[in-house]
């Protein structure tokens, strides 16, 4: 087994039939065919492809102790050049996107490797468990597979008194316990890419309220019966990668996960009634870090096509004497270098945990994961105002197929395009920004890792302070003594 190629992903996503909902219908037949998620799954599949392309396959495999050859997301980092290889894995694979699939396989990869590096931290509670987990490593590993994930509860009620009340079951809790596993009813949120992978992954939510029936984690096929998703509308407007250069190929499509009376089997669940490890999982076994690591690599590359858009918008209709664009463009150089430098200072400054397992710096990293949800607004809205009026009159596929064609070579031509090259490139601007597609990249990247300014309060309380601390007291200190 170990990597496989985009076909086979295709036809196990094809044949496993999971029960998925779009648009008040149950999605029937070939999903690879459904237009809401051939895009997607065409492109995922390129993905796995690449893994076998004799010049980058050194780059996105390696050798398992078994000797098969597997995805370079599942290696489990002792060293930094280790790091490294997963960076360069992580870049490799998110330039096939321009970095807009936020959940590609390597990022749940990453989450499956970090959590079976410390399966002992699992076995603390019960032995099995910490099996349980390191079995789904090696199963991933050695299939090749691919992962949705539920990280959240449902928005019913954000308030800080809330309580569930248990007569209405809306957070998805354990319902019974059976001698073949846990029984789950209720719904969470929010399935990236579900209904189109091998497996959902599921892992404690945390809240404002916790009780042993919400406190679980575990992985199940996504055709278990019971399991249910609920998919938003396709935001693909279309097949054309002409009109719909980005959405056509990498709407990922997110979904509410319900389970009704879903059986857990014992032997997939690794976590269960533990309020400790729930509380301390992402920081024990540094999902956090990991999770990171892949993300800023992912989010260093999409910089860089946000830059190399906006530049070509530039030349294109040649705004670059005004000093006021090179200065919006420079935002955006500076924002990939300042990105850049924490992503390399994370390796830089990585050290092994007592498990062996190398770890990213997480400083650096949380820092990026601060900054990015208030860079990335921005840098779509340099491209609204770098686009101005040629991101509304885009005339599509068809039109320069029509009769009108030399009205559209005329009339949209640019300084240095032809008008086709010329929309061609405008409508990608588009389609990152001001599309349905852009606008939830937008929202996604502001909230990819929770509420930011919850996940602000906590870069701040974790940060280590006390050099910043005591270079001031010294400094007051010598100030008083030369007083």
């Amino acid at each position: 087994m170990g990597i496989i190629r985009g076909s086979e992903y295709i036809e196990r996503i094809d044949n496993q039939q999971a029960d998925v909902w779009i648009d008040g219908t149950p999605v029937t037949g070939k999903r690879s065919e459904h237009p809401a998620f051939s895009g997607i799954m065409r492109s995922q599949a390129k993905l796995y492809d690449a893994q076998h392309h004799p010049d980058k396959q050194h780059i996105l495999t390696f050798r398992a102790p078994n000797g098969e050859l597997v995805g370079a997301s599942f290696l489990r980092p002792t060293t930094k050049e280790d790091l490294e290889k997963r960076r360069l894995m992580f870049q490799e694979w998110a330039k096939i996107s321009a970095g807009m699939m936020g959940r590609s396989p390597d990022y749940m990869n990453t989450a499956v490797m970090a959590l079976a590096a410390a399966a002992d931290m699992f076995a603390e509670q019960r032995p099995e468990y910490g099996e349980h987990v390191r079995h789904l490593y090696e199963q991933a590993m050695k299939h090749d597979w691919s992962f949705t994930h539920t990280f959240i509860n449902p928005q019913k009620n954000r308030s800080l008194g809330y309580i569930e009340d248990n007569e209405e079951i809306v957070a998805a809790k354990v319902v019974d316990e059976t001698a073949d596993g846990i029984v789950l009813k209720g719904a969470r949120l929010l399935a990236t890419q579900g209904g189109i992978t091998d497996e959902l992954l599921v892992l404690p939510a945390g809240g404002n309220y916790i009780g042993d029936e919400y406190i679980y984690a575990f992985s199940l096929p996504t055709n278990t019966s019971g399991l249910k998703f609920i998919c938003r509308p396709s935001f693909a407007g279309g097949s054309s990668a002409f009109n719909y250069p980005l959405s056509s190929r990498f709407d990922e499509v997110d979904a509410l996960v319900v389970f009704d009376h879903v059986l857990v089997p014992w032997d997939r669940v690794f976590l269960y009634k533990n309020a400790w490890l729930a509380k301390e999982l992402y920081t024990e076994s540094h999902l956090s870090a990991m999770l990171l690591h892949q993300v800023l690599s992912r989010r260093v590359v999409k910089t860089e096509y946000f830059l190399g858009v906006v530049h070509l918008l530039i030349e294109s209709i040649q705004i670059g004497e005004y000093q006021h664009v090179k200065e919006k463009a420079s935002e955006i150089a500076a924002a990939l270098e300042a990105l850049k430098a924490l992503l390399l200072a994370s390796e830089r400054e990585a050290k092994p945990d007592r498990r062996g397992t190398m770890i990213p710096a997480l400083e650096p990293l949380s820092a990026s994961a601060f900054l990015y949800p208030r860079m990335y607004p921005r840098f779509a809205e340099i491209v609204q105002l770098l686009g101005a009026s040629g991101l509304v009159c885009l005339p599509t596929e068809k039109d320069f197929a029509s009769p009108i064609r030399s009205d559209l070579d005329r009339y949209l031509q640019a300084a240095t395009l032809e008008a086709e090259d010329r929309v061609q490139l405008f409508r990608l601007a588009w389609d990152m920004t001001m599309s349905a597609f852009g606008t939830r990249q937008t929202l996604y990247e502001r909230f990819f890792f929770g509420d930011p300014v919850k996940f602000s309060v906590s870069f701040y309380n974790g940060y280590d302070k006390t050099k910043c601390v005591q270079m001031v007291q010294q400094f007051l200190e010598s100030t008083n003594a030369n007083g």
